[in-house]
């Protein structure tokens, strides 16, 4: 696997190395010695899908606070979405700061997201499908999320949603999360 930084403190772009033959390929996905050599989080402790019928479906951007921060490991593996991270750490010299990169079955690309930061995509095309790891259970009482549209972020979304939930439309400004 090949480990590229992103512009947000501890976030990685993550490369398949495939061995192609005339079947097809066979590449890892992930390594537990790869991670920790760069590292990275190994323990992971859920996987989830998110379906997505249409293009422009946006999710996000969610987080879970302490104690059930949580790193993710996102792939995309039906269609194409665009992937963002927002570092939250204040203590960051990337805090307030996005990445972002786009996620395809094509590309076979992985987004590993930091704990401290909050995550969200959006699709590029329909039936697009988000794989991801998570290494914290699922906590509704430390569910927390920033604006998608935070002026102050500045997100660089590829198209207007088309698709968002309500919950994803009111969460609050960088300025407005507590510390």
């Amino acid at each position: 696997m090949q480990f590229t930084r992103m512009p947000v403190k501890d976030c990685y772009l993550i490369d398949i190395e495939p061995h192609a033959d005339a079947r097809g390929f066979f590449a890892r996905t992930f390594c537990a010695r790869e991670f920790a050599a760069q590292g990275l989080c190994t323990g992971f402790v859920q996987a989830n899908a998110s379906y997505n019928e249409r293009a422009g479906t946006l999710r996000g951007l969610h987080f879970q606070h302490p104690p059930q921060a949580e790193v993710k490991l996102v792939r995309c593996t039906r269609g194409a979405l665009f992937d963002v991270v927002v570092d939250l750490r204040r203590d960051s010299p990337s805090y307030g700061r996005w990445a972002g990169a786009e996620l395809s079955a094509d590309n076979h690309r992985a987004l590993y997201v930091p704990q401290g930061c909050a995550h969200g995509f959006q699709t590029l095309v329909d039936d697009t499908e988000a794989f991801y790891l998570v290494s914290a259970f699922y906590a509704p009482d430390c569910e927390g999320g920033l604006s998608w549209r935070d002026p102050a972020v500045g997100i660089d979304w590829p198209m207007a949603p088309t698709s968002i939930s309500p919950k994803d439309t009111n969460w609050p400004t960088l300025e407005e999360l507590a510390p």
